[in-house]
């Protein structure tokens, strides 16, 4: 089995919050590989990556990074794959990292999630896929109806829930 996503992070330390994007993909069965690359530290590597991704089969790249933030547009710049920018809560409360990375020269874009919101990148790296893949669209769809239904559930138990004036 070929990776078919690739999640980048500009350091180990953004881990905890990829293990989120890992988990979901995991759950929608989607084959992913994970790396730690920097822009400023291993632009070698980082040009040897974005450059090699599409020969090795991979389809989207998820690329996490904060402060500077360079990672996910040095990327987009030297590949036609999409690239989804995950700006990292690591200084400024992560408004550095999400400014970075979502001011990105005409022509070259990189779609941005929310800052720490590993979770959106990999369901936008899913949704991107499942346009070519029919049994991925009907896991992402099922996915998507469990969201509806939690807040049904949610909305139900709020019935129980009392106070003095409270109106039901």
């Amino acid at each position: 089995m070929k990776p078919v996503v690739s999640i980048i992070m500009g350091s180990t330390s953004d881990l905890p919050i990829l293990e989120k994007a890992a988990k979901f993909l995991d759950q929608m069965e989607v084959p992913f590989e994970m790396n730690a690359l920097s822009a400023h530290r291993t632009p070698g590597e980082v040009e040897e990556f974005a450059r090699n991704a599409e020969s090795r089969g991979i389809k989207v790249i998820i690329a996490a990074a904060g402060m500077a933030a360079a990672l996910p547009g040095v990327i987009a710049a030297m590949t036609p794959l999409p690239v989804i920018g995950l700006p990292i809560n690591s200084t400024l409360d992560g408004i550095d990292a999400l400014l970075s990375i979502v001011q990105m020269p005409p022509g070259i874009s990189v779609a941005t999630v929310g800052i720490n919101n590993g979770m959106n990148a990999a369901v936008m790296a899913v949704q991107i896929l499942a346009l070519g893949d029919e049994a991925l669209a009907k896991r992402f769809a099922e996915y998507r109806a469990t969201l509806s239904e939690k807040i049904v559930k949610a909305n139900d138990e709020l019935k129980n829930v009392k106070y003095n004036f409270k109106v039901d």
